[in-house]
Protein backbone atom coordinates (compact mmCIF):
# COMPACT_ATOMS: atom_id res chain seq x y z
CA UNK A 1 0.00 0.00 0.00
CA UNK A 2 1.75 3.60 -0.82
CA UNK A 3 0.52 6.55 0.72
CA UNK A 4 1.16 10.29 0.00
CA UNK A 5 1.58 11.60 3.84
CA UNK A 6 1.08 15.18 4.41
CA UNK A 7 2.05 16.44 7.96
CA UNK A 8 0.15 19.85 7.87
CA UNK A 9 0.64 22.98 10.32
CA UNK A 10 0.09 23.62 13.54
CA UNK A 11 0.24 20.57 15.67
CA UNK A 12 -0.34 18.32 12.06
CA UNK A 13 3.34 17.48 11.82
CA UNK A 14 3.64 16.19 15.54
CA UNK A 15 0.27 13.94 15.62
CA UNK A 16 1.40 12.99 12.00
CA UNK A 17 4.56 11.57 13.20
CA UNK A 18 3.23 9.95 15.96
CA UNK A 19 0.18 8.21 13.60
CA UNK A 20 3.94 7.29 11.43
CA UNK A 21 5.11 5.07 14.32
CA UNK A 22 2.07 3.49 14.99
CA UNK A 23 1.81 2.68 11.24
CA UNK A 24 5.04 1.19 11.19
CA UNK A 25 4.41 -0.98 13.90
CA UNK A 26 1.27 -2.69 12.23
CA UNK A 27 3.44 -2.75 9.05
CA UNK A 28 5.97 -4.74 11.18
CA UNK A 29 3.43 -6.93 13.25
CA UNK A 30 1.06 -7.63 10.40
CA UNK A 31 3.32 -7.56 7.02
CA UNK A 32 1.64 -4.82 5.00
CA UNK A 33 4.24 -3.60 2.96
CA UNK A 34 3.80 0.09 3.32
CA UNK A 35 5.35 2.35 1.61
CA UNK A 36 5.09 6.05 2.17
CA UNK A 37 5.98 9.75 -0.02
CA UNK A 38 5.71 12.82 2.63
CA UNK A 39 4.64 16.24 0.78
CA UNK A 40 3.86 19.43 2.19
CA UNK A 41 0.35 21.47 1.56
CA UNK A 42 -0.99 24.05 3.68
CA UNK A 43 1.08 27.32 4.97
CA UNK A 44 4.35 25.25 4.61
CA UNK A 45 3.41 24.61 1.05
CA UNK A 46 2.27 28.61 0.66
CA UNK A 47 5.95 30.17 1.87
CA UNK A 48 7.82 28.08 -0.28
CA UNK A 49 5.97 27.18 -3.71
CA UNK A 50 3.90 30.18 -3.70
CA UNK A 51 0.75 27.64 -3.44
CA UNK A 52 -0.60 25.70 -0.43
CA UNK A 53 -0.56 22.79 -2.80
CA UNK A 54 1.14 22.01 -5.86
CA UNK A 55 -0.01 20.31 -8.80
CA UNK A 56 2.66 17.79 -8.84
CA UNK A 57 0.96 16.92 -5.08
CA UNK A 58 -2.21 15.89 -6.57
CA UNK A 59 -0.65 13.66 -9.39
CA UNK A 60 1.31 11.96 -5.92
CA UNK A 61 -1.95 11.15 -4.67
CA UNK A 62 -4.04 10.28 -7.30
CA UNK A 63 -0.99 7.39 -8.23
CA UNK A 64 -1.64 6.53 -4.43
CA UNK A 65 -3.34 3.67 -2.35
CA UNK A 66 -4.43 6.39 0.08
CA UNK A 67 -4.19 9.91 1.87
CA UNK A 68 -2.95 10.97 5.17
CA UNK A 69 -3.58 14.82 5.58
CA UNK A 70 -2.15 16.45 8.76
CA UNK A 71 -4.42 19.43 10.20
CA UNK A 72 -4.25 22.33 7.51
CA UNK A 73 -4.42 25.77 9.06
CA UNK A 74 -7.30 27.22 6.17
CA UNK A 75 -7.73 30.46 7.70
CA UNK A 76 -7.00 32.80 4.93
CA UNK A 77 -7.27 30.43 2.07
CA UNK A 78 -9.23 31.67 0.11
CA UNK A 79 -8.32 33.08 -2.74
CA UNK A 80 -7.45 29.51 -5.42
CA UNK A 81 -6.08 32.51 -8.29
CA UNK A 82 -3.47 33.40 -5.97
CA UNK A 83 -2.37 29.44 -5.14
CA UNK A 84 -4.30 29.58 -1.87
CA UNK A 85 -6.23 26.45 -1.90
CA UNK A 86 -7.96 24.61 0.70
CA UNK A 87 -5.95 20.85 0.35
CA UNK A 88 -8.94 19.23 2.50
CA UNK A 89 -11.80 20.80 0.10
CA UNK A 90 -9.65 19.88 -2.90
CA UNK A 91 -9.19 16.70 -2.09
CA UNK A 92 -12.71 15.82 -1.51
CA UNK A 93 -14.03 17.36 -4.45
CA UNK A 94 -11.23 16.56 -6.92
CA UNK A 95 -11.34 12.59 -6.38
CA UNK A 96 -14.89 12.75 -5.36
CA UNK A 97 -14.63 11.45 -1.84
CA UNK A 98 -18.57 11.15 -0.91
CA UNK A 99 -18.41 9.56 2.16
CA UNK A 100 -16.94 11.06 4.83
CA UNK A 101 -17.36 8.39 7.92
CA UNK A 102 -16.89 9.55 11.63
CA UNK A 103 -17.22 7.05 14.02
CA UNK A 104 -17.88 8.09 17.72
CA UNK A 105 -18.00 5.50 21.06
CA UNK A 106 -16.92 5.66 24.68
CA UNK A 107 -13.68 4.73 25.88
CA UNK A 108 -13.34 2.63 28.96
CA UNK A 109 -11.01 5.42 31.30
CA UNK A 110 -12.17 8.66 29.13
CA UNK A 111 -15.15 10.64 31.10
CA UNK A 112 -18.01 11.90 28.91
CA UNK A 113 -20.42 14.38 29.53
CA UNK A 114 -23.32 11.69 29.40
CA UNK A 115 -22.07 9.20 31.56
CA UNK A 116 -23.34 6.55 29.23
CA UNK A 117 -21.50 4.32 26.44
CA UNK A 118 -22.43 4.95 22.77
CA UNK A 119 -21.16 3.55 19.71
CA UNK A 120 -22.50 4.98 16.56
CA UNK A 121 -21.12 6.16 13.14
CA UNK A 122 -22.06 9.75 11.22
CA UNK A 123 -22.21 8.89 7.54
CA UNK A 124 -21.79 12.47 6.13
CA UNK A 125 -22.51 13.29 2.37
CA UNK A 126 -19.61 15.26 1.17
CA UNK A 127 -20.06 16.49 -2.23
CA UNK A 128 -22.87 19.17 -2.33
CA UNK A 129 -25.30 20.38 -0.12
CA UNK A 130 -24.75 24.19 1.02
CA UNK A 131 -20.99 23.92 0.90
CA UNK A 132 -20.48 26.46 -2.00
CA UNK A 133 -17.06 24.97 -2.91
CA UNK A 134 -18.61 21.61 -3.95
CA UNK A 135 -21.98 22.41 -5.61
CA UNK A 136 -20.68 24.02 -8.73
CA UNK A 137 -19.12 23.16 -12.00
CA UNK A 138 -17.86 26.74 -12.25
CA UNK A 139 -17.71 29.72 -9.38
CA UNK A 140 -19.02 29.70 -6.26
CA UNK A 141 -22.73 29.11 -4.59
CA UNK A 142 -23.15 32.13 -2.26
CA UNK A 143 -23.69 35.18 -4.32
CA UNK A 144 -23.86 38.48 -2.92
CA UNK A 145 -27.16 40.15 -4.76
CA UNK A 146 -27.15 43.58 -3.16
CA UNK A 147 -24.31 45.22 -0.98
CA UNK A 148 -26.65 43.38 2.34
CA UNK A 149 -28.44 40.41 0.64
CA UNK A 150 -26.32 37.42 0.25
CA UNK A 151 -28.24 33.83 -1.40
CA UNK A 152 -26.91 30.86 -0.60
CA UNK A 153 -27.55 28.04 -2.94
CA UNK A 154 -27.84 23.75 -2.23
CA UNK A 155 -27.53 21.26 -4.57
CA UNK A 156 -28.79 17.90 -3.82
CA UNK A 157 -29.55 15.26 -6.61
CA UNK A 158 -30.40 11.48 -6.79
CA UNK A 159 -27.13 9.82 -7.45
CA UNK A 160 -24.94 11.81 -4.51
CA UNK A 161 -28.42 10.88 -2.30
CA UNK A 162 -27.91 7.28 -3.48
CA UNK A 163 -24.51 6.73 -2.98
CA UNK A 164 -24.15 8.10 0.73
CA UNK A 165 -27.50 5.59 1.49
CA UNK A 166 -26.17 2.84 -0.26
CA UNK A 167 -22.74 3.42 1.71
CA UNK A 168 -24.46 3.83 5.48
CA UNK A 169 -26.49 0.46 4.68
CA UNK A 170 -23.24 -1.74 3.53
CA UNK A 171 -21.51 -0.36 6.87
CA UNK A 172 -24.95 -0.46 9.03
CA UNK A 173 -24.89 -4.55 7.64
CA UNK A 174 -21.45 -5.62 9.42
CA UNK A 175 -22.41 -3.67 12.65
CA UNK A 176 -25.82 -3.55 14.43
CA UNK A 177 -28.18 -3.38 11.21
CA UNK A 178 -29.97 0.16 11.77
CA UNK A 179 -29.75 3.19 9.86
CA UNK A 180 -31.30 6.52 11.06
CA UNK A 181 -31.55 9.13 7.66
CA UNK A 182 -31.45 12.72 9.78
CA UNK A 183 -33.31 15.26 7.39
CA UNK A 184 -34.93 18.59 7.46
CA UNK A 185 -37.84 17.52 5.03
CA UNK A 186 -40.72 19.43 6.66
CA UNK A 187 -38.70 22.39 5.41
CA UNK A 188 -36.58 21.44 2.92
CA UNK A 189 -39.22 19.46 1.26
CA UNK A 190 -37.38 18.97 -2.01
CA UNK A 191 -34.19 18.25 -0.94
CA UNK A 192 -34.13 16.80 1.98
CA UNK A 193 -37.33 15.04 0.30
CA UNK A 194 -35.20 13.62 -2.40
CA UNK A 195 -32.25 12.42 -0.07
CA UNK A 196 -35.50 10.70 1.72
CA UNK A 197 -36.93 8.89 -0.99
CA UNK A 198 -33.04 8.01 -2.25
CA UNK A 199 -32.39 5.95 1.65
CA UNK A 200 -35.88 4.48 1.19
CA UNK A 201 -34.92 3.13 -1.82
CA UNK A 202 -31.76 1.80 -1.14
CA UNK A 203 -33.24 0.43 1.90
CA UNK A 204 -35.25 -2.07 -0.12
CA UNK A 205 -31.83 -4.10 -1.20
CA UNK A 206 -31.04 -4.39 2.95
CA UNK A 207 -34.08 -5.98 3.82
CA UNK A 208 -31.89 -7.14 7.01
CA UNK A 209 -31.63 -3.48 7.87
CA UNK A 210 -34.17 -1.26 9.54
CA UNK A 211 -34.19 2.15 8.29
CA UNK A 212 -35.89 4.73 10.66
CA UNK A 213 -36.27 8.61 10.19
CA UNK A 214 -35.29 11.37 12.64
CA UNK A 215 -35.89 15.54 11.86
CA UNK A 216 -32.27 17.40 12.31
CA UNK A 217 -33.37 19.10 15.33
CA UNK A 218 -34.93 16.49 16.84
CA UNK A 219 -31.64 14.62 16.37
CA UNK A 220 -29.45 16.99 18.18
CA UNK A 221 -31.57 16.66 21.42
CA UNK A 222 -31.81 12.91 21.00
CA UNK A 223 -28.05 12.25 20.71
CA UNK A 224 -27.77 14.43 24.49
CA UNK A 225 -30.46 12.07 25.67
CA UNK A 226 -29.86 8.67 24.24
CA UNK A 227 -26.83 8.29 21.36
CA UNK A 228 -26.75 4.43 22.71
CA UNK A 229 -30.13 4.01 20.26
CA UNK A 230 -28.36 5.06 16.82
CA UNK A 231 -26.25 2.97 14.62
CA UNK A 232 -25.55 4.29 11.69
CA UNK A 233 -26.70 7.99 10.96
CA UNK A 234 -26.74 9.09 7.45
CA UNK A 235 -27.36 12.64 6.28
CA UNK A 236 -26.68 15.59 4.04
CA UNK A 237 -23.49 17.65 3.92
CA UNK A 238 -24.13 20.60 6.46
CA UNK A 239 -25.83 18.34 9.38
CA UNK A 240 -23.64 15.83 9.05
CA UNK A 241 -20.49 17.90 9.73
CA UNK A 242 -22.77 19.64 12.99
CA UNK A 243 -23.71 16.40 14.24
CA UNK A 244 -20.33 14.19 14.12
CA UNK A 245 -18.70 16.99 15.75
CA UNK A 246 -21.28 16.81 18.68
CA UNK A 247 -20.72 12.69 18.86
CA UNK A 248 -17.01 13.37 19.08
CA UNK A 249 -17.71 15.35 22.16
CA UNK A 250 -20.14 13.77 23.99
CA UNK A 251 -17.61 10.61 23.44
CA UNK A 252 -15.30 12.48 26.14
CA UNK A 253 -13.34 14.54 23.01
CA UNK A 254 -13.18 15.48 19.68
CA UNK A 255 -9.61 14.63 20.43
CA UNK A 256 -10.75 10.44 19.82
CA UNK A 257 -12.50 11.15 16.34
CA UNK A 258 -11.44 9.33 13.82
CA UNK A 259 -12.31 10.41 10.28
CA UNK A 260 -11.98 9.50 7.03
CA UNK A 261 -13.27 10.67 3.21
CA UNK A 262 -13.91 7.44 0.80
CA UNK A 263 -14.93 7.17 -3.06
CA UNK A 264 -14.89 4.07 -5.23
CA UNK A 265 -11.59 4.57 -5.81
CA UNK A 266 -9.46 7.01 -3.40
CA UNK A 267 -9.47 8.26 0.08
CA UNK A 268 -7.95 10.21 2.56
CA UNK A 269 -7.38 9.70 6.31
CA UNK A 270 -8.39 13.28 8.33
CA UNK A 271 -8.39 13.84 11.93
CA UNK A 272 -11.39 15.01 13.05
CA UNK A 273 -10.08 18.73 14.55
CA UNK A 274 -8.39 21.64 13.40
CA UNK A 275 -4.34 22.91 13.39
CA UNK A 276 -4.01 24.24 17.00
CA UNK A 277 -1.63 27.05 16.36
CA UNK A 278 -1.83 27.82 20.10
CA UNK A 279 -0.19 24.54 21.27
CA UNK A 280 1.63 23.32 17.99
CA UNK A 281 5.62 22.39 19.45
CA UNK A 282 4.40 21.96 22.75
CA UNK A 283 4.68 18.19 22.49
CA UNK A 284 0.61 18.20 24.57
CA UNK A 285 -1.55 17.37 20.78
CA UNK A 286 -3.58 14.52 21.48
CA UNK A 287 -2.78 11.78 18.14
CA UNK A 288 -5.83 9.82 18.18
CA UNK A 289 -7.87 11.04 16.38
CA UNK A 290 -5.08 11.04 13.40
CA UNK A 291 -4.27 7.59 14.50
CA UNK A 292 -7.95 6.32 14.38
CA UNK A 293 -8.38 7.88 10.80
CA UNK A 294 -5.32 5.91 9.60
CA UNK A 295 -6.39 3.17 11.09
CA UNK A 296 -10.35 3.37 8.56
CA UNK A 297 -8.02 4.11 5.85
CA UNK A 298 -6.30 0.43 6.39
CA UNK A 299 -9.80 -0.81 6.77
CA UNK A 300 -10.95 0.80 3.34
CA UNK A 301 -7.68 -0.67 1.61
CA UNK A 302 -8.62 -4.00 3.06
CA UNK A 303 -12.55 -3.79 1.73
CA UNK A 304 -11.29 -2.48 -1.48
CA UNK A 305 -8.74 -5.68 -1.96
CA UNK A 306 -9.94 -7.88 -0.24
CA UNK A 307 -6.69 -8.15 1.64
CA UNK A 308 -7.00 -8.97 5.15
CA UNK A 309 -3.81 -8.43 6.68
CA UNK A 310 -5.48 -4.64 6.57
CA UNK A 311 -8.35 -5.23 8.35
CA UNK A 312 -6.35 -6.95 10.76
CA UNK A 313 -4.13 -4.09 11.52
CA UNK A 314 -7.15 -1.91 11.66
CA UNK A 315 -8.45 -4.08 14.33
CA UNK A 316 -5.20 -3.99 15.99
CA UNK A 317 -5.06 -0.29 15.83
CA UNK A 318 -8.44 0.45 17.27
CA UNK A 319 -8.11 -1.87 20.40
CA UNK A 320 -4.24 -0.70 21.21
CA UNK A 321 -6.23 2.97 21.67
CA UNK A 322 -8.76 1.56 23.73
CA UNK A 323 -6.29 -0.20 25.71
CA UNK A 324 -3.98 2.98 26.10
CA UNK A 325 -6.54 5.25 26.89
CA UNK A 326 -8.28 2.53 29.88
CA UNK A 327 -4.55 2.15 31.23
CA UNK A 328 -3.89 6.59 31.48
CA UNK A 329 -1.50 5.89 29.00
CA UNK A 330 -2.58 9.16 27.40
CA UNK A 331 -2.44 13.21 26.46
CA UNK A 332 -3.82 15.36 29.66
CA UNK A 333 -6.62 15.92 27.75
CA UNK A 334 -7.92 12.54 28.24
CA UNK A 335 -6.61 12.98 31.88
CA UNK A 336 -3.23 11.13 31.24
CA UNK A 337 0.33 12.68 31.75
CA UNK A 338 2.04 11.96 28.25
CA UNK A 339 3.20 14.16 25.64
CA UNK A 340 2.25 13.34 22.11
CA UNK A 341 5.22 11.47 20.99
CA UNK A 342 5.10 9.19 24.12
CA UNK A 343 1.46 8.58 23.72
CA UNK A 344 1.85 7.37 19.81
CA UNK A 345 4.90 5.05 21.11
CA UNK A 346 2.34 3.66 23.57
CA UNK A 347 -0.49 2.98 21.12
CA UNK A 348 2.82 1.74 18.35
CA UNK A 349 3.84 -0.77 21.57
CA UNK A 350 0.39 -2.37 21.86
CA UNK A 351 0.06 -2.88 18.38
CA UNK A 352 3.62 -4.40 18.01
CA UNK A 353 2.82 -6.61 20.93
CA UNK A 354 -1.02 -7.94 19.68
Amino acid sequence: MRLVVVPGDGIGPEITAATMAVLRAADMRFGLGLAYQEERAGREAMARDGTSLRPELFQAVKAADGLVLGPVDSIGLGDPSKGEINPSAFFRRKLDLYANLRPARTYPGVRNPLSRDFDLVIVRENTEGFYADRNMEEGNAELRVTPDVVVSLRRITWPCCERIARAAFRLAARRRRKVTAVHKANVLRKGDGMFLEACRTVAKDFPEVTLDTVIVDAMAALLVRDPARFDVVVTTNMFGDILSDLTAELSGSIGLGGSINAGDRYAMAQAAHGSAPDIAGQDRANPISLILSAAMLLAWHAERTGNNAFASASGAIERAVAASVAAGESTRDLGGRLGTAEAGRAIAARVAAS
